[in-house]
């Protein structure tokens, strides 16, 4: 007798995101779980797609994102499906628009001004109120959130340049222990940047502690990605240790020439800890950085882009060297015209960048900011580029490790159940694509390009992207440990 499925995917190239070997088979969906998968042509489904070949992955999760507003403010999420992304990770780099107890500072104090420079968003005084508005307006992706450490600094403290108290420890640890009870799935901490740059790492461990009751994660900016490195990764190794729960290197790179090649260092030395402990890392596919417009991180950089600025709008997407030479100025003085600012920095290297990518465990993050007016080309480049430029031009790993890096290995690490891979009974968050033409469209001179080779993308069992456009369809859930 033949089944009736809702969805029914023929002719695919599966590509499970284990890390298996491909396989020709079809796939039938019913409400928002994959029901089968094999032989499937004597069955029907409302809703039929022949991809002739072309491939079926999970749908991709983003290990790093800064996707907290426009979940909320751009819930179709564009830049996101319509590179085949299906689940985002949000609250990293130490900062997240919940709990925010207080008013917030103004002028909202940098990095928290990447998710939000007016303010207005930073509006929940919970964390269970910031999820509770995802679950009443979802976007057309799932979600597990982060709560950031800068944002419980700002949330508590008056002097940001000073070690927390021990009141202020206190009432921070309070704030976190609210928001993992509520479903945040760890902490992240940006002790790179200005307003967490006093907070030692007894403070960090402190504020931390409920985190392995709740199995909740570490996740970190870290302190110094340049000549620092070393020193930052053991400061990581050591918080990971004192809380005895896993911990997530963001973006891993080494910065500045003077450190070009050191990757080879710092990858010996993670995979040695991960030996010891739970360590995981992710990284974007591009030798630019994107962040808050400083003159203090003007050195070392090959080249600066202004992304966004808020009292010279109209430079944004311009090389500040031009800038300056416009206004008559010099870089130092029309940084500070332009601020606040975001900007693109060039200071990586591509062997580098390859080097890391290309090693086993580590996940595929973007690091994009959807805030930007003109951002990084990773916001919506990110894994076609991972899939078509380093994995079929340059053959820096299969397509099978391709697709397990942004999919089965990062739902393992962040404990999302039955996501990121292809098999009864996991959710029927689908990829469905073609590997010989996936890649990046977007460039740094044109960085809000949809991705080529993007067929169809399901979340939920919901078709959110379809041939070059967004459905519409908003079915993404707020995840959790228990979700």
């Amino acid at each position: 007798m033949s089944a009736l499925f809702d969805t029914l995917i023929r002719n695919a190239t599966v590509v499970d995101g284990t890390g298996a070997a491909r396989y020709r088979a079809d796939i039938g969906i019913l409400g928002d779980r994959i029901a089968r998968i094999g032989d499937l042509s004597a069955d029907r489904g409302h809703n039929e797609i022949d991809l002739g070949g072309r491939v079926a992955a999970p749908g991709f999760i983003d290990a790093h994102t800064h996707d907290d507003r426009a979940l909320l403010s751009a819930p179709e999420m564009t830049p996101k499906v319509s590179q085949g992304v299906t689940t985002v990770i949000g609250g990293n780099c130490g900062i997240s628009l919940a709990p925010m107890p207080r008013p917030i500072p103004q002028p909202v104090t940098p990095p928290l001004n990447l998710l939000d420079d007016s303010g207005e968003w930073f509006r929940f005084s919970s964390f269970a109120q910031y999820l509770n508005a995802l679950r009443e307006r979802p976007a057309a992706v799932n979600c597990a959130m982060l709560v950031g450490h800068t944002t419980l600094r700002v949330s508590t403290m008056d002097d940001l340049s000073q070690p927390a108290t021990p009141g202020e420890v206190a009432a921070m640890r309070a704030l976190l222990d609210e928001a993992l009870a509520a479903g945040a799935i760890g902490v992240s901490t940006g002790l790179f940047y200005e307003p967490a740059f006093a907070a030692p790492a007894q403070e960090v461990i402190e504020v931390c502690r409920p985190l392995k009751q709740y199995q909740g994660l570490y996740c970190t900016h870290m302190r110094n990605e340049a000549t620092q490195v070393v020193d930052a990764l053991e400061e990581t190794f050591l918080i990971g240790r004192e809380l005895g729960v896993p911990v997530v290197i963001s973006h891993h790179k080494v910065l500045e020439r003077s450190n070009f090649g050191r990757s080879v260092e710092t990858l010996a030395l993670i995979e040695k800890r991960m030996g010891e402990q739970p360590v995981c890392l992710d990284c974007y596919p591009y030798t630019a950085g994107s962040t808050v417009l400083s003159v203090s991180r003007l050195a070392g950089a090959d080249r600066v882009l202004v992304s966004w600025s808020k009292a010279l709008p109209q430079f944004a997407g311009r090389d500040l060297d031009q800038i300056a030479a416009e206004l008559g100025v010099s870089e130092a003085e029309a940084v500070e015209r332009l601020s606040p600012a975001g900007a693109i920095y060039f200071k990586m290297d591509e062997g580098d960048v390859k080097r890391i990518l290309k090693f086993g465990p580590t996940m595929i993050g973007s690091d994009g900011l959807p805030q930007d007016a003109s951002p990084h080309p990773r916001l919506w480049g990110t894994f076609p580029r991972v899939l078509g430029h380093y994995g079929r031009l340059l053959g820096l790993f299969s397509l099978e490790m391709a697709v397990h890096k942004m999919t089965g290995l990062t739902a393992q690490n962040f404990g999302l159940k039955d996501r990121g891979v292809l098999r009864e009974g996991a959710y029927a968050d689908l990829t469905l694509f073609d590997a010989d033409k996936v890649d990046a469209a977007a460039t740094y001179e044109s960085p809000t390009a949809p991705a080529r080779g993007i067929h169809m993308v399901l979340v939920n069992g919901v078709v959110v992207w379809r041939e070059g456009e967004a459905t519409g369809a908003r079915p993404g859930r707020v995840l959790t440990h228990s979700e």
